[in-house]
Order: structure tokens, then sequence, then C-alpha cells
């Protein structure tokens, strides 16, 4: 199956937060992902 979404090694900053670092990932479809995070203070 080929992957509908392939990302490898993402890196992103917001100001001067790292937000994602080395990011590498892979969804085949169908499906329905989501990516959820903690905002640190």
């Amino acid at each position: 199956m080929t992957a509908t979404i392939s990302v490898a090694g993402l890196t992103r900053r917001y100001r001067n937060h790292l937000a994602l670092d080395d990011v590498t990932l892979t969804v085949e479809g169908p499906s329905i992902t989501g990516l959820l995070g903690l905002q640190r203070r």
C-alpha cells in the first residue's frame, strides 16, 4: 500500500520554542489520524 502522508526529518519552531524535532511519520489510508500535543510553559 502506498503512503497517503509521509514526512521525514521534520523540524518546526514557533518563535523561540521547538515544537517538532526530526519527526518521521507515515500514514497509510484510508484512515483518520490526529496529532495532539502539549504546550509547556
